[in-house]
């Protein structure tokens, strides 16, 4: 199978880590695509940014906080089919970053252990990398 270049969507994530080893999320406001479900925070990479470079932006535009690109590790990957297109979604860790997280974007935030975003509704995209995370913070 392949695709063509424009129908690969490449998506970054943070798992921003706070000192209680618990992890940000966010839930996707009405009128947008999965509306109500939980993620993690991130959005699309432009062209010609380079993957981290591009979450720093996001998660300045999403939460109002800044995170320097060199302080995102990354730590897993998801490979989803998205209607016509595919997306690949890159997660990264983060446990320092400026700034008290607001949801510019989203309708809430919460701050969860990996184990309990087994309980939520989560994007097809996002179910996958809790396990990586869950590997990382226990």
């Amino acid at each position: 199978m392949s695709i063509p270049s424009s129908g690969l969507l490449l998506v970054v994530a943070a798992a921003l880590v706070g000192p209680d080893g618990r992890v940000l999320v966010q839930q996707r406001p009405p009128g947008k695509p999965m509306a109500g479900l939980w993620e993690f925070p991130g959005g699309k990479v432009e062209p010609g940014e380079v993957p981290e470079a591009a979450l720093a932006r996001e998660l300045s535009e999403e939460l109002g906080v800044t995170v320097a690109p060199d302080a995102l590790a990354p730590i897993a990957f998801a490979s989803e089919g998205l209607g016509g297109r595919h997306l690949l979604l890159l997660l990264y860790v983060a446990r320092d970053w400026e700034g008290e997280a607001e949801a510019h974007h989203a309708s809430a935030l919460q701050w969860v252990r990996p184990a309990e975003m087994r309980t939520l509704a989560m994007p097809p995209a996002d179910v996958p990398l809790i396990d990586a995370l869950e590997r990382l913070l226990t």
